[in-house]
């Protein structure tokens, strides 16, 4: 069963299966499948790249609680008021220098529910839980990469990618050509 289609309605479900994930979280210095990455930074990532990316195109966030002191209010506070842009703001253009002009919620969605999504990954992994990631959303999303994995890998934010069987899920198949190893668990980086 793929996620919703409607912008806000995604969001709404990426961002609260995360909620799920750093609640459960006993250990936020745990190592996380992105290399010098803990569990904390996914957080902090998620958190600090969106301000930034949304603030170069005018839209600002209150910045709330910093993820390195309490990642789970910060991820609250950051994935409420990004729901409340979709909700209330979605279909106000939004500029941004580097990726142009986009409905808001087009490009909430496009350049960060994708990644919320993709670290939900890390973050589950790197505390031991299941991720329950959406393997249609999966593998749309990585038909929808394929095309430009060139302009992917060239712009440094995926490392190369990892090797999976053709018959894999897609969820692994996803995370290998993010540069992830599906089999990565945290007592692997514990024994390097």
């Amino acid at each position: 069963m793929a996620l919703p289609e409607s912008p806000a309605e995604r969001h709404r479900e990426v961002a609260g299966a995360l909620s799920r994930l750093t609640e459960q979280v006993s250990d936020w210095s745990a190592p996380a499948p992105v290399d010098g990455w803990a569990a904390r930074d996914v957080v902090d990532h998620l958190v600090s790249w969106f301000r930034g990316f949304l603030s170069a195109g005018g839209v600002d966030l209150d910045p709330g609680p910093n993820p390195t002191d309490d990642p789970v209010a910060a991820w609250r506070h950051h994935a409420a008021g990004v729901q409340g842009l979709l909700d209330h703001r979605g279909e106000e253009d939004f500029t941004h220098p580097y990726v142009g002009t986009h409905p808001l919620a087009t490009a909430v969605d496009r350049f960060y529910t994708a990644d919320v999504f993709m670290h939900s990954w890390d973050l589950a992994r790197a505390t031991g839980q299941d991720p329950h990631l959406d393997e249609d959303e999966a593998g749309r999303m990585l038909e929808g990469m394929r095309p430009i994995e060139a302009m992917l890998r060239d712009s440094g934010q995926y490392g190369p990618a990892v090797p999976v069987p053709d018959d894999a899920s897609a969820v692994d198949r996803l995370m290998g050509f993010v540069g992830r190893d599906p089999s990565w668990r945290p007592a692997e980086a514990d024994s390097r």
